[in-house]
């Protein structure tokens, strides 16, 4: 059962490419599907969170972040009334614009690119579903409903000004501008409950998975995160349940109830501030000046004490620092690499470099060629061109 305030399919803005819906697929169950069969889901895989591909198969990738989002995604959005299947969406593409090696990949990459508009990761996931996605015949990227595409662009809020004479995008990102000049996303507002939900969730699955990650990597111990509030509230109620448990089961036990203290917050949290806003529709929820899917605020400093813990012991970890030094070097070599040959590119992508008009056309091909790349393919790609 949807709530008023829900995302319904009956009421889609539809897609920017007029096409049959299905009989059987509600427009949002088509876009989830459509993101999970296009080829950047698939290279999530292959890019990871905040170790490379080949540093140990039980670390997160983008992929299964991606579905551990979703997972949590859904079962907010059903408890709370709002759509499953758009949200789940939302949720799923939410990574698809990441460089390999993660933010350090997108730091690289965003410096190289500034002379040419910069990268942002969001942008580029927009552009992956709206243009680089290139399998259908009547248009290039996957013709996503506006609300999926809406979700991929602002799910963490608006992301221009809005002043007397209209929205202010100076300083958007190039490929979100560039789409929106087109489409217009209404990037001044909030973006719907599914898409703010959708947010909510990826900050919940990497709060937990990182804790559990850094545990994996012996970055630090179980002792220390001991002392980090939920944390250690959690460990001592498994210690009461289950003494003499083992360290693995243990471990386990505890950071799902740290994931258990997350979502029961942002229910009841959300609940409140649904029924103060009262909306009576999916625009009310776009126009209400704030969000409406947050955690409490004694939480959330919850949530920044242990942030400023694992930028500390697992973000800047020295080997964490060290690995971020050499792929940082890999995607510094490659850009100007394929910049002055490109020739180097793989064949179908030099028909866009023979259709470029500028040097700034260029690098935002050459950008977009490696923001795909996986971290193994970047790695031997470089080794196989640069040694």
């Amino acid at each position: 059962m949807l709530a008023s305030y829900a995302c319904t399919p009956a009421e889609t803005r539809g897609r920017l490419y007029d096409e049959n819906e299905s009989a059987f697929r509600s427009p949002f169950q088509r876009d989830r599907d459509r993101i999970i069969h296009s080829s950047a889901f698939r290279r999530l895989k292959h890019k990871t969170q905040v170790f490379v591909e080949h540093e140990g198969d039980y670390y997160r990738t983008r992929l299964t972040h991606s579905i551990e989002v979703a997972q949590v995604a859904r079962t907010i959005a059903g408890a709370l009334g709002f759509n499953e299947y758009l949200t789940e969406g939302v949720a799923l593409a939410h990574d698809l614009g990441h460089t390999p090696f993660g933010h350090t990949g997108e730091d690289a990459l965003n410096a190289l690119m500034k002379p040419y508009g910069g990268f942002d990761h969001n942008a580029q996931a927009l552009k992956i579903v709206t243009s680089l996605e290139r399998h259908y015949a009547e248009w290039d990227g996957l013709n996503l409903t506006w609300e999926s595409l809406e979700g991929i662009a602002k799910h963490n809020g608006p992301v221009t000004l809005l002043r007397g004479d209209g929205p202010v995008t100076g300083d958007l990102p190039f490929a979100l501008a560039d789409y929106n000049a087109r489409h217009d996303l209404e990037l001044h507002t909030h973006a719907s409950g599914e898409a703010q939900v959708a947010a909510i969730s990826d900050d919940i699955a990497y709060n937990n998975h990182d804790l559990h990650d850094g545990l994996r990597a012996g970055l630090f111990t179980v002792a220390e995160i001991c002392d980090l509030p939920i944390v250690g509230r959690a460990f001592a109620e498994v210690d009461r349940k289950y003494p003499g448990l083992g360290a693995e089961r243990r471990r386990h036990e505890a950071l799902r109830r740290v994931f258990g203290v997350m979502v029961e917050d942002v229910l009841i949290t959300s609940r409140r501030l649904l029924q103060e806003v009262n909306p009576g529709s999916a625009g009310d929820i776009r126009m209400a000046g704030r969000p409406v899917i947050r955690f409490s605020d004694h939480l959330f400093n919850d949530l920044k004490e242990i942030r400023a813990f694992l930028f500390k012991r697992m973000y800047r970890a020295p080997s964490v620092v060290a690995m971020r030094e050499q792929v940082t070097r890999v995607v510094e070599e490659l850009f100007p690499l394929f910049m002055n040959d490109t020739a180097l590119l793989p064949e179908d992508w030099r028909e866009d470099v023979a259709r470029a008009q500028s040097e700034t056309e260029l690098a935002r091909i050459v950008g977009d060629y490696i923001a795909g790349m996986t971290d193994r393919f970047a790695l031997e790609t470089h080794k196989r061109l640069i040694g």
